[in-house]
């Protein structure tokens, strides 16, 4: 039975038992900061466990994971895995223990027709219940159920010993004997036995405790009032037991994978099998989270996807791939997968060209990176040293983008260890250092967030109704208001405060476009409305009291600031013509992955993987205003989130819908869901200008362009400035462009011969100058002088002595040209074991508060201010060659 079948029974099993089906939630979990991705397939219902959503209490989805826990695993075992899919069946406060054990029972047997002499079921030591169920509803043979402990049967794993606090309970598992030739071959062999004879399939979750702590510390068990039903069976396993195969490897979603690896190596062979299981595995993993929105990096879920891509690059270079090759595998990966996942195809193209970029990445710092951490290992065996400290993994992390993981397999290849605690410590100082210098940023963002919380009642009353689409001007009701998060009856002139309204027209900021302003009227007071932000269902008004006392019930005029709306409106329409005309120039590719509308200008982002030449945006900003001019009537509909994407409406990037979504189409050439506001008809945008391109992550690029009246204004003073120049140079406007070509040209002309005029004198001159007045420490000749010249002359002078001294040669030049703060290291290759000159250019920037690093034999320093480099001088750089 194919994987896709597998995975489609039984979603089709469960929706004939009264289960809602749920399609995979993303990697990348909403609203949860204890996960970096997705592990499990109760993830995305954890409101309803938690007793907070009740419309429905029976679910069934199959998730994508993603796991690196037992990474050292993958490709050694049959099914250890970083990404995979869970089947799954839940049950909030509906069906227990019986039924579930039932559903499962039938599936396993009758659905999928597994032999009952095959199966082996396991319950917690004291589920009675559980273990009555199996033995005398199901009828299985009680010598195949087994009674096993905290660690194997219980949810968390000895969760009442070790914690945390909060919902568990006991489980059943149910495993597949793959017969007594495999594995051990003991007689008394059981699932209890991990020799891989037995291979667990589905596990049952009943969550009916609560875990707590007494008063000192001992932890203990109450019964929940709602009693749930977690389970999870892993579709790889399952499949291969349904497809006869010893490992996960073999199933025919794997399969192509596999043998796609195989023809970029040279004689591939049962012997290398772990390496091309663990290439396979890591390069699904990259392309679901890369499809999920997640780019290479080497911050949290980024860093994950970037070590997955090293590590899987490294096994290829150790199987003697020699080239990038995890690109070519990401067709393969996508087509396998099109069936539950279309969306990777759409997006294949530039999944492909983000790997190929990090692997060219990689590359580029491989080689040098080996020679470092070879030459390290070869000193370490001299003197008798078996472990790698934290300090060298982390400057080959920090200098030459080597994960931890990484050094330790070349490590571990060469029978030495890695010190893991010296390196996360050394981590965890440049993440402060990091934090300390975005502290600004940091606590601007912390000002914008909703200051009011729980400590408001806000569920007294219905959720807010927003009536802003048609109407920007309302008779509404004040249901609340709080000053500094606390809950208060009245404000008056002078307090800040935030406000719901029974009805508002103001639109909440959400899904890149900013809030309203305007203005709360009453008869004796009025309120600046500064912005609007959504709280769950409610909507907020920052606001000031500017004159007057408002009180809770009042009635009020709200009316928002027109004209800004509709600058609001002509961005926010203009970016769904602005991705239609990516699309239909650049490809189907791409997706959008951000945006941002405000009164002034538009930003859009989306997945590309190459700078847009100066020909395909003028395409585009024609294109777009092509659509303005055709003056087409938009229209807006509400319908079913799956039907809405089964007629082709495209959706944000990494947005969340509800099951009743707004779907704005425009033509015949654009159809999103999207619940902004927007104009009537695309003519009212009126101008259409784009006014950047840029990159801003591997493989995601933004423009930003402006409509309306403010693109009429730059226009305007654009022609201004052209004419001005035109008459300062008495000059026809079509004229200009050679003109400052040709003026262009001579500048580079007399640059040129400026610098060879330089380097000539620096050669006969200079050279042997700084030679004779260079300082000697420990048998190295340091060279240091201060110059006003650009950083490219100063490489050249710095080979220039190198070629000359040859060895024990270390120069340091300091620079204020153009006011900017430079210090250029080079040192002689054959002292950079003993001095780094990207670790001098680490210490000196700590001396002149600003930032360094670099190659061991070139690097450079820098600092905002200037007149910090009248702390470098030849005494200070000899103190630092010293240590």
């Amino acid at each position: 039975m194919q994987t896709d079948e597998i995975r489609k029974k039984f979603l089709d099993f469960f929706y004939s038992k009264g289960h809602r089906i749920f399609p995979s939630d993303s990697l990348v979990p909403e609203n949860d900061p204890t996960l970096l991705f997705t592990t499990a397939g109760m993830n995305q219902f954890k409101p309803q466990f938690l007793g907070k959503i009740t419309d429905f209490r029976r679910a069934a989805s199959c998730q994508k994971c993603l796991r690196t826990d037992d990474l050292e695993k993958v490709g050694k075992t049959p099914a250890h895995h970083t990404f995979f899919e869970m089947l799954g069946n839940f049950s909030f406060g509906d069906y227990f223990k019986e039924e579930a054990i039932a559903y499962a029972w039938e599936f396993i047997t009758e659905v999928l027709k597994i032999p009952v002499g095959k199966i082996w079921i396991s319950v917690y030591k004291d589920d009675n219940e559980a273990y009555d169920v199996w033995e005398n509803k199901i009828k299985v043979n009680r010598e195949r159920i087994l009674k096993l402990g905290d660690k194997e049967n219980f949810w968390p794993s000895n969760v009442i010993i070790n914690g945390p606090n909060g919902p568990c309970g006991p489980c059943s598992e149910i495993f597949f004997d793959q017969g007594e030739n495999v594995g051990c071959r003991r007689l008394e062999c059981s699932p209890s036995c991990d020799c891989g004879r037995f291979v667990e399939v589905w596990n049952l979750v009943f969550t009916q405790y609560n875990r707590l702590e007494d008063k000192n510390g001992k932890g203990y068990l109450e019964p929940l009032p709602q009693k749930n039903i977690d389970t999870g069976m892993g579709l790889e396993r399952i499949s291969a037991v349904m497809q006869g195969v010893f490992t996960n490897f073999e199933i025919d979603i794997f399969k192509p994978i596999v043998k796609e690896i195989e023809r970029e190596i040279r004689n591939p062979n049962s012997e290398i099998r772990n390496l091309i299981y663990a290439i396979a595995d890591h390069i699904r993993a990259v392309v679901f989270a890369i499809g999920d929105g997640v780019l290479p990096s080497n911050e949290e879920r980024g860093y994950v996807v970037r070590k997955l891509i090293r590590r899987a690059f490294w096994h290829g270079h150790c199987l003697g791939i020699e080239k990038e090759f995890l690109y070519k595998i990401v067709p393969i990966v996508t087509k396998v997968m099109s069936i539950p996942y279309p969306e990777l195809t759409e997006r294949r193209e530039n999944i492909s060209q983000i790997v190929l970029a990090e692997e060219k990445r990689f590359q580029e710092t491989l080689e040098e990176g080996l020679n470092i951490i070879n030459n390290l290992l070869d000193k370490l065996k001299k003197e008798e040293i078996k472990i790698i400290s934290g300090e060298d993994a982390f400057k080959l992390y920090d200098t030459y983008g080597f994960p931890l993981e990484l050094t330790q397999l070349i490590a571990e290849r060469e029978g030495f260890s890695v010190d893991r605690e010296g390196f996360t410590l050394l981590m965890e100082e440049q993440r402060k250092r990091s934090q300390e210098r975005s502290k600004i940023a940091r606590e601007i963002f912390v000002s914008e967030k909703i200051s009011l919380k729980d400590e408001i009642k806000i569920r007294r009353f219905s959720p807010s109704e927003f009536v802003g689409y048609d109407n920007l001007e309302v008779k509404t009701e004040i249901k609340d208001i709080a000053k500094g998060g606390q809950a208060v009856e009245e404000a008056e002139a002078g307090e800040e405060v935030e406000i719901i309204l029974k009805e508002t027209p103001f639109y909440p900021e959400g899904g890149g476009q900013v809030g309203d302003t305007g203005t709360l009227e009453t008869e004796t007071a009025r309120v600046e409305v500064l912005n609007t932000l959504r709280k769950e269902d409610y909507i907020i008004h920052s606001a000031k009291v500017k004159s007057g006392k408002i009180r809770i019930n009042d009635k009020i005029l709200a009316k928002v600031d027109r004209e800004r709306r509709l600058d609001i409106m002509r961005n926010h329409t203009a970016t769904h013509l602005l991705q239609s005309a990516l699309r239909e120039i650049l490809g189907e590719h791409i997706q959008q992955s951000g945006s941002l509308v405000e009164p002034e200008r538009l930003r859009f982002d989306f997945t590309h993987f190459k700078a847009l030449s100066e020909e395909q945006l003028r395409r585009i900003e024609e294109r777009v205003n092509g659509y303005i001019r055709r003056n087409d009537k938009l229209n807006f509909e509400i319908m079913e989130r799956e039907e809405a994407k089964k007629e082709g409406a495209l959706a944000f990037f990494g947005e969340k819908y509800k099951d009743q979504v707004r779907v704005v189409s425009i033509g015949e050439y654009s159809k999103e869901l999207c619940g902004g506001t927007h104009l009537s008809y695309t003519g009212e945008i009126g101008l259409f200008m784009i006014i950047n391109e840029s990159s801003i992550a591997q493989g995601i690029r933004r423009i930003e362009a402006v409509t309306g009246r403010v693109a009429y204004q730059r226009m305007c003073k654009t022609i201004s400035l052209i004419k001005k120049i035109s008459e300062d140079y008495k000059l026809k406007p079509e004229d200009l462009p050679q003109y400052i070509e040709d003026l262009r040209e001579k500048i580079k002309r007399q640059e040129r011969e400026i610098r060879n005029l330089k380097r000539n004198y620096f050669e006969k001159i200079e050279l042997e100058n700084l030679i004779k007045e260079s300082r000697i420490t420990g048998g190295i000749r340091l060279v240091f002088k201060e110059w006003d010249e650009q950083i490219e002359v100063l490489r050249e002078y710095i080979d220039l002595l190198k070629e000359k001294v040859k060895t024990n040669l270390c120069v340091v030049f300091t620079s204020g040209y153009a006011g900017k703060t430079n210090v250029l290291i080079g040192v002689t290759r054959d002292i950079t074991p003993i001095l780094d000159a990207g670790e001098m250019a680490k210490q000196i920037s700590l001396l002149i508060g600003g930032s360094g690093g670099g190659r061991p034999d070139l690097a450079q320093a820098g600092a905002k201010e200037s007149h910090k480099l009248s702390l470098l001088n030849a005494e200070v750089i000899l103190r630092i060659i010293a240590e």
